[in-house]
């Protein structure tokens, strides 16, 4: 393998979890005890084989470190309030479930399938474990930069969750409020037909109007109408 000495020797597993590696996290193990351990689900352990549990809690704190300095540096005008709220969006255990599922971890994972296991939480799982299995191997600065390069970049839609989890409405208040600037919502007009209602309304800033949304309530209309005004004055 072009990859590695050709003298050096690897068992065609070895040589899948190697090709693994290096596809879905762009590095190339010097060690794979690290990695065949990362791997290892509790499901198939005896004394003699260790699982990925304690890399996985290894992983985990990795994992929390790099993304915090991640958005510490993406964003360096929120607060730590906003920094918490998207951190905890990225680390928390359904994101990184959809992570190691997206990869197909469970084609190279070791674990019992005859048992009622829940394939993405054992996969987001395994996943951490592997962020720690790099960092004991590679060291903290080549596991960010998996995580920065490779795997926020293949696996995660950074702005698709950002959109998902930001309040408008209140990061316009909070903009106007350092601005010192008078908002308010107008409602330009509310329909009922019969099984829903439509409301349109407008951000007035200063009395001067700015987006405008439409929505099945008032709330939706008003988050609809303040990501057009965040958009149109440059804040998003």
């Amino acid at each position: 393998m072009a990859l590695f000495p050709f003298f050096q020797k690897y068992s065609k597993e070895e040589l899948e979890i190697i090709q693994f590696i290096f596809l879905r996290f762009g590095y190339k193990p010097k060690s794979l005890i690290y990695f065949n351990r990362a791997l290892t689900h509790k499901s198939v352990a005896t004394p003699e084989i260790e699982t990925n549990e304690r890399l996985e809690f290894l992983g985990d704190a990795i994992l929390d470190s790099v993304v915090a300095e991640f958005l510490y540096r993406k964003f360096p005008t929120e607060d730590e309030g906003y920094l918490t709220k998207i951190k905890s969006k990225i680390v928390n255990r359904r994101t990184l479930g959809d992570i190691g599922h997206e990869m197909e971890l469970s084609k190279v994972m070791h674990y019992n399938n005859s048992r009622s296991i829940k394939l993405e939480t054992i996969e987001g799982n395994a996943f951490e474990a592997l962020i720690g299995a790099i960092y004991l191997d590679g060291g903290y600065r080549q596991a960010q930069e998996s995580v920065e390069k490779h795997i926020f970049k293949k696996y995660l839609n950074l702005n698709q969750l950002l959109e998902e989890e930001l309040d408008f409405k209140s990061k316009l208040f909070i903009w106007c409020q350092k601005n010192k600037l008078e908002i308010q919502f107008e409602v330009v007009s509310e329909q009922n037909f019969g099984h829903e209602w439509k409301y349109v309304i407008e951000v007035i800033i200063n009395e001067k109007v700015y987006g405008r949304g439409t929505g099945s309530s008032k709330k939706k209309a008003e988050q609809v109408a303040s990501k057009e005004t965040l958009e149109l004055i440059g804040e998003l």
